[in-house]
Formats: C-alpha cells, structure tokens, sequence
C-alpha cells in the first residue's frame, strides 16, 4: 500500500505518518503506537520495545527501529538529511509539531486530506471485511429485535448488542452504540441512559463492529407498539429518501448531487430543517474517512468507495428517525452490505 504514496515524492523527500489508522494501511503494523518515515527508496518502522516483535513480524517491507522517545526520530531525520516532510496534520499534534521544528532542519509540509485520499478506493480484500463486519451487524440487529420491549432499558439493549457482536467475532465497536428511544431519538448522536423503553416509542439503533481492522455502520429505526400516523409519516418519508440517495449513489456522481437528491425528498415533504447532517460518509479503518456526502463536497464517488447513505429527520420534543446502509460504490448501482428490512418494524 505505500506504493500510493509515490506521487508525494515529486515534492517532498520523506513522509510521515503516526495515526494508527495510517500505519496499519501503509505498513501492516497494527500496534498503533510509533511512526513511519517513507522515502522513496527507503522505509522505516519506529516503535518501543512493548511492540518490537509485533512490528517485525507485520511490516516486512520496513526496517523496524527500535526508539525510546520522539528525539530518536528527530535525530534520525537530522542524520539523513531530509530537507522538506509531508506529515498528518490532521493528526499530528500541536506539541509533537513544534518539537519537530525546534529539533530538525525540515521543513514539515501538512497533506493530511491528501494522505486520507489514497484510502479511500478500497481493495476486494478490504471490501471483503468490511461485508463481514456488516454481516456482523445484520446478525446483531436480528438478534435484538427479540430482545427490545417495554421496561428494557437503552443501556441493557446497548450491550446486549455489543455482546452479540463480539460473540460473532468482532474485535470491538466502530464507534460508540447507540441506542435511544421516544423524544430522544430527535438527537442523531444520543447516548443510551437508563431510560426505560415505553409503548409507541420509537427506538433508533446506530452500531457498528471491528472486523480484522475495518468498521461496519447500521441504523435501524423500530416502534415498539403501534406507530402513530405521524411516526409513519415521517418513517416513510426518510425511507423514500434513503432509497433515493442509494439510486443516486454509483460512479461518476459528485457527492453533493447525492446528497442533494435525497435530502429534496424531505425538504419536499416540508420536513427539511430537521435534516442537519450529511447524507453519508466514507467508512473503512474509521468509522469516518473520505469521501463526505455532503451538500458542499465537490468529491467525485468511484467504484469500490465504500459509503454510508443514511438520511434522517429530528424533531425535538417529538422524536426522529434514521435508516442507514453501508455500501459499496459500483457502477450503475451501488452494491448494498447491509440486509436488514427496512420497512418499519412494530414489536
């Protein structure tokens, strides 16, 4: 993977990466504590002694160095001379940059967008992992559809999910559950409480797990009970418009045209000031990466572009709702990971 990275060498003479997200995908090193120094004919793998053994076996295309703190690094690009650095600058703290500065005679470029780009066409075998973390959560939300009813608390649903998933074999969740229920699922990103599931709730379930490194992300929206004609509306209306921005969501479209297409079907319904996020986002070693399906994002998807298409509507004091699918781009159609129904289920 860090042949992607041979483009920067026309303006810099060493790259370097410390997220723990990059070193996995350029070097294979999943320890996540240390840093990589990419040149172009050379690569080296720093890290402590905690993570020696691990590293050697990992990154075979690195030589792996052992250090006992951030001057070795210093040292170590003094010696070699490096003139001009590309380095994460969305990662990178404040504190590590200026003693990089004080320390060496580089000068530090930021490409962090640009690093974060070569990410984002995934390869079949992280496409692969990704559909059985998916998997995963397909299972997760079968399971506890028998598991939600009345007096059950958000917190108890939560792990319970988070049980089941890493029974199925994943490593971890791809983000915080969550699980929220009645007027508070308005908040898109709620936190479970101890709040007890009540008749003519709706509950939101957004999760996801770690599958050998790479994120899955679902939502589900259910009743408990009977929905109300109101929930049904606005239940039906955020699934027209998920349907819609998966139809918009293949090769070719700029990502603000897709999310365009499906927020006008809320905005038409006259429900647009309650959708205040993005229409998705691009998933693999994070939960988050590029591309955004945002209505500003001049990006244009590609094939095997991993996303997320996940429309809601929020309405305080009322509740909301979301339904979310992760996809594959492909062509003329996008390739659906997430098989879950859809259509509104009452428990």
């Amino acid at each position: 993977m860090y042949k992607k990275l041979d483009a920067l060498f026309e303006k810099y003479d060493g790259i370097l990466l410390t997220s723990p997200h990059n070193m996995r995908y350029f070097s294979g090193f999943t320890g996540g504590e240390g840093a990589l120094l990419i040149q172009k004919d050379s690569r080296t793998l720093f890290t402590d002694s905690r993570y020696i053994e691990q590293a050697e076996n990992q990154a075979k295309d690195y030589a792996v160095t052992l250090w006992k703190g951030f001057i070795d690094l210093c040292n170590y690009i003094e010696e070699k001379k490096l003139n001009k650095i590309a380095f994460e600058d969305d990662v990178l703290t404040v504190d590590l940059y200026n003693r990089l500065r004080e320390r060496t005679q580089a000068e530090y470029v930021g490409e962090g967008y640009e690093i974060a780009r070569k990410r984002m066409i995934k390869a079949s075998w992280e496409i692969e992992r990704i559909s059985k973390a998916e998997a995963i959560g397909d299972m997760a939300f079968s399971h506890i559809l028998g598991y939600i009813k009345e007096g059950v608390s958000e917190r108890d649903i939560a792990a319970e999910l988070e049980y089941f998933m890493k029974k199925q074999g994943a490593e971890k969740t791809s983000f915080d559950t969550i699980v929220i229920s009645g007027k508070k699922t308005s908040m898109p990103h709620g936190t479970p409480d101890d709040k007890k599931i009540e008749n003519g709730d709706f509950v939101t379930l957004d999760f996801g797990c770690v599958y050998e490194g790479y994120c899955s992300d679902m939502t589900r929206t259910v009743a408990v009970g009977k929905a109300d004609e109101r929930q049904k509306e606005i239940y039906n209306i955020v699934l027209e418009a998920q349907l819609t921005g998966l139809n918009a969501i293949k090769s070719g479209v700029v990502c603000k045209n897709a999310d365009e297409m499906a927020r006008n079907v809320i905005e038409k319904a006259g429900y647009g000031k309650y959708f205040g996020h993005s229409l998705g986002h691009g998933v693999g070693l994070m939960i988050h990466e590029l591309p955004n399906l945002s209505p500003k994002s001049e990006m244009m998807l590609e094939d095997n572009m991993v996303v997320s298409c996940e429309p809601g509507i929020y309405i305080p004091d009322f509740g909301g709702v979301r339904i979310e699918d992760l996809v594959v781009v492909s062509g003329e159609k996008c390739t659906i990971l997430s098989k879950s129904q859809k259509n509104l289920i009452e428990i």
